[in-house]
């Protein structure tokens, strides 16, 4: 971790352990605070010790340094905070950040990320002048961050899209036949509903709702439902409404349809989701993907070979190498006998990052 100041009094490796709890802390959060950011904050004592550590609340509620000040009250004057986004200072449904810690006595801010957003950003040069240092820190070798799809989401104006596929080693998701169910184990399964428990909404297609008739929630292994659900997408022009036995429990859970996904992406950013999970069906993936809509790619990688079967897109992207989407390597998760590969989008003329 390169910590970019001269004038640090903590000493790095305490900063780098609370960079490493406030974005842990983050990435208990996603999913529940959009469409503010997923944000982790820490307090370091002038002893050295963690005596605070918070996060993001949903929307309306505290920002994570104020719930790391409130565990850490009658500790802070003189401290150290660590919060993997510039502290904002502007006044929204609750107070600006940077006159919390300004008043809560903290002399350091670590930062990782600054904030794109121009109402919110310049905490950083606020409270320098207030007489506090500030130092900028790039992110911990293997980290995961949950504010990249934050941030990738205010730049774009439209909510970081994930695509999620299991697969067999000859890349197919299905059988021949059309049987799917399982391609992938049961520890595999169970990390997809932890997954679905941090995001804004999951995206299916009308023919995957229709066949599947899938519930799309977020279950324990005991089939109990996890406390954060998101919300259920449908994208196509058939309506549920029309179509048979399926549609009354897909309206009954609440699934949203529309016709068209820049329609559904416009209107999900509009009422808050940033982070969204496509999982349904061959021809939605190759509509996400020829409209260049998808940010990561989720792999689920079963041991199986099929020879032939159904393929993860309908239709083709391109006929060249050279004008193929190309990604780059994230984190790689073992998951019993499968594997979970993340990749990132890589733009053209773009050097790749890693999520």
């Amino acid at each position: 971790m390169e910590i970019n100041s001269e004038a640090n009094s903590a000493p790095s490796a305490i900063i780098d352990k609370a960079l490493r709890t406030a974005m842990s802390a983050g990435w208990e959060v996603r999913g529940t605070t959009s469409p503010n950011p997923p944000v982790g904050a820490v307090m370091v004592s002038t002893a050295g010790e963690i005596v605070g550590t918070g996060a993001t609340q949903p929307a309306g509620g505290a920002h994570a340094e104020v719930q790391a000040l409130a565990e850490a009250v009658g500790r802070t004057d003189g401290a150290t905070a660590v919060v993997t986004l510039e502290p904002c200072r502007h006044t929204g449904r609750t107070g600006p950040c940077t006159q919390a810690l300004i008043e809560a006595g903290i002399q350091e801010v670590y930062y990782l990320h600054s904030d794109p957003n121009p109402e919110a950003g310049g905490g950083a040069e606020a409270l320098r002048e207030a007489g506090v240092n500030v130092t900028q820190l790039s992110a911990p070798e293997g980290m995961p961050d949950a504010l990249i799809p934050w941030l990738k989401s205010v730049q774009l104006g439209r909510p970081h899209v994930t695509l999620k596929f299991a697969q067999t080693i000859d890349g197919f998701t299905a059988a021949a036949d059309g049987t799917s169910q399982w391609i992938t184990g049961e520890m595999a399964r169970q990390y997809v509903h932890e997954d679905r428990a941090h995001r804004d909404a999951i995206i299916i297609g009308t023919g995957t709702a229709l066949t599947d008739n899938p519930s799309l929630t977020a279950r324990f292994p005991d089939g109990s439902q996890r406390e954060h659900q998101p919300r259920r997408v449908v994208i196509g022009r058939r309506r549920l409404a029309d179509v048979g036995e399926n549609a009354s429990n897909l309206n009954r859970l609440g699934f949203e349809q529309y016709a068209k996904i820049d329609e559904a992406l416009q209107e999900l950013y509009a009422s808050g989701a940033r982070d969204v999970l496509v999982e349904g069906g061959a021809g939605l993936a190759s509509g996400f993907m020829n409209a260049g809509l998808v940010d990561w790619v989720q792999v689920y990688q079963a041991p199986l070979l099929l020879g032939e079967g159904i393929s993860v897109l309908a239709h083709p992207l391109t006929n060249t190498l050279k004008g193929a989407a190309r990604f780059s390597r994230g984190q790689v998760v073992a998951l019993g006998d499968d594997l979970l590969i993340n990749y990132v989008r890589v733009p053209r003329n773009a050097s790749p990052h890693k999520p």
